[in-house]
């Protein structure tokens, strides 16, 4: 049975709806179950709602908001609305600095930051300590937002906090790995690139290149979405179905300034 999709309650960098609004790429049918190593804004996740799903990720406050809302949306949504009401100048500050002491507090602050920074970009300085400034959006609460939908759609996944290798490295016979890493090259060419590598270094890259093919000769297949750039061509030149995806940049702060860009989708 084919349920329906859902818009991501979580603003992310690099997240994958336009993937599938786009046409460019679907799911395709497999027997096992659906991991997904980087979970970000869990968009692949929310539009094609995969049952018997493995969703993880190494930032530990994401995947605390993906367990609350899957297990306390009624609270969590309350925390929500009184950031709604709340919010302003001051308050954003006031809260990006807070430190919140239970997890349905720590969530409900993680995403209204998300949704009230700049970008809806998550960066942390060199202590933790979440940095981002304020953004433009004053809107905390739309009203297209169902957290007990959201809510319900989590509820057969197992979340997990971990790094992306154990993750695939749990995917056998018929499983189907999602796999959408920062996009880290082996040279650092801008900003926004830099910034990946501090998070997700070349080497991570070729961490995830060599997961993939345990993966495979296990018998597990799997879509990887990348930076179309050279050395990413190379590192898979040998592996896999190689297909160029063209979508709008986001990264631009205004629309003004963004065009279309390639990616790279490897599937095998």
């Amino acid at each position: 049975m084919t349920r329906p999709s859902l818009k991501p309650f979580l603003k992310w960098a690099g997240g994958k709806r336009w993937l599938f609004e786009s046409g460019q790429f679907s799911l395709p049918d497999f027997p096992g179950r659906y991991i997904e190593p980087f979970l970000g804004g869990g968009a692949a996740f929310f539009e094609n709602r995969p049952q018997n799903a493995v969703l993880s990720d190494a930032n530990a406050r994401l995947i605390e908001l993906y367990v609350v809302v899957r297990d306390e949306h009624a609270l969590f949504e309350k925390y929500m609305r009184s950031h709604a009401r709340e919010h302003c100048y001051d308050y954003y500050y006031h809260m990006r600095g807070k430190k919140c002491r239970t997890p349905v507090t720590r969530a409900a602050q993680f995403l209204y930051l998300n949704r009230t920074c700049w970008n809806g970009l998550y960066r942390e300085n060199l202590k933790g300590q979440f940095n981002v400034p304020i953004g433009t959006k004053k809107t905390v609460i739309f009203e297209t937002d169902n957290f007990r939908e959201w809510s319900v759609a989590l509820k057969e996944a197992r979340i997990v906090n971990r790094d992306f290798e154990d993750a695939i490295d749990e995917a056998g016979c018929g499983d189907f790995v999602f796999v959408d890493p920062p996009y880290t090259v082996r040279h650092n060419m801008n900003g926004f690139v830099k910034y990946n590598q501090n998070i997700f270094a070349w080497e991570d890259q070729i961490r995830l290149r060599a997961a993939l093919e345990r993966a495979a000769k296990r018998g597990a297949s799997f879509a990887m979405t990348n930076a179309d750039h050279e050395s990413i061509r190379e590192l898979y030149a040998d592996f896999g179905e190689h297909k160029k995806l063209w979508r709008q940049s986001v990264i631009a702060g205004k629309s003004a300034h963004r065009g279309k860009s390639s990616e790279l989708l490897v599937v095998g």
